[in-house]
């Protein structure tokens, strides 16, 4: 593994699909690879901040149906960026593509099969996604963060390779000792929308958690929300006496885990894995427009193995109040919950990572 061997991360435009890809490019830096990144943008937004690396703006468009003009407009969109891309990689000539998943990173990687550069795509939620399906036929491999995967036909099982989730080293080494907060009788909850935060949280929870404190349930939020939220949330705890902290996005959310013991999240895989790496009990609810309800399929899998709750969006304001009143009479639901998280570990994510482009690097020479 020398500085002389180049491999592309082509991540796609959401936060699902981009921070993986980062968390992965910083890996392979130190690891003495030649790392360039490119997105669309949208997942731009998320990279401006990493002015360590190169990273190369490509255009993108999902395949809209909905009708003949738009099927017709995001083909020529889609043609038109793999010509872009095999342009870009006759000029850049990287070793290995890794497509992180997403619409973006689709055009990228045919265009490497087309000029028969080896690349790997990775899918971190339980069922496999649009472009990772359309592109698994031409992909060297499939590494997954769990081989429960859904989509996958049998005949590609031989490409699979389960890694487990791509995810910040300090989560997977978080060991913060927060036995004081879970003594505590107050409950402190942490509120995570995605990196686009949710809508529907400051809307529907804040009148829930006031609900509660009505009720004599001590609580301590903080919730992650879009800007314009920002003075709505800070009147409405002020007004109903509930002590909060409220801030954006953030990249590093390891210093709201040391100050909680419940999280409630949206269901993209890597922030269940996060939560569930870190110890956090958590309440999972889906996006119910996710695409292939894929939020569903992850949070159902989290909690057959009670390693979290599971609210559907739907039911938050029949069920969210009794289930915080039940962990709040009973702590015993959280440390079941904790006992549970404390079995699983994605520690050997980046051993697998290597492992796998050691195979990929062999077979090219």
């Amino acid at each position: 593994m020398t500085k002389d061997y180049k491999i592309l991360i082509a991540v796609g435009g959401t936060g699902g699909h981009v921070f993986p890809g980062i968390n992965l490019a910083e890996h392979l830096k130190i690891s003495d690879f030649q790392v360039e990144i490119t997105t669309d943008k949208r997942g731009y937004k998320y990279l401006e901040r990493y002015k360590t690396f190169k990273i190369s703006i490509l255009p993108s468009s999902p395949l809209i149906s909905k009708s003949f003009y738009f099927l017709i407009r995001s083909s020529f969109l889609i043609f038109y960026s793999i010509l872009r891309s095999l342009v870009f990689l006759i000029l850049n000539r990287p070793r290995i593509i890794i497509g992180m998943g997403g619409y973006a990173s689709f055009p990228i990687c045919l265009a490497a099969y087309i000029l028969r550069i080896k690349f790997i795509i990775y899918e971190n939620n339980l069922i496999i996604g649009k472009a990772n399906n359309y592109l698994l036929p031409f992909s060297n491999k499939i590494i997954v963060s769990n081989k429960q995967l859904e989509g996958i036909p049998k005949k590609y099982d031989f490409k699979i390779y389960e890694i487990g989730n791509i995810i910040n080293k300090e989560i997977i080494n978080f060991s913060e000792n927060i036995t004081k907060i879970n003594n505590e009788k107050r409950l402190s909850i942490l509120v995570l929308g995605g990196s686009q935060a949710a809508k529907i949280f400051a809307e529907t929870l804040p009148k829930i958690f006031k609900e509660c404190s009505k009720k004599i349930i001590n609580l301590k939020i903080f919730q992650q929300c879009m800007p314009n939220q920002n003075e709505f949330l800070r009147e409405f705890y002020e007004k109903a006496k509930i002590e909060f902290e409220i801030f954006n996005f953030s990249v590093n959310l390891t210093e709201y885990f040391s100050k909680t013991n419940l999280a409630i999240t949206r269901s993209g895989s890597s922030m269940l894995a996060e939560l569930t790496n870190a110890n956090i009990p958590f309440i999972s609810v889906p996006l119910p427009s996710s695409a292939d309800n894929h939020q569903l399929k992850n949070a159902s899998y989290y909690q057959k193995n009670n390693l979290s709750f599971l609210i559907e969006e739907k039911d938050l304001n029949t069920k969210l109040y009794n289930l915080i009143n039940d962990i709040c009479q009973n702590r015993s639901l959280l440390n079941k919950i904790k006992m549970n998280q404390r079995q699983y570990s994605d520690k050997n994510v980046y051993k697998n990572i290597n492992q796998v482009l050691r195979e990929i690097i062999d077979e090219k020479n």
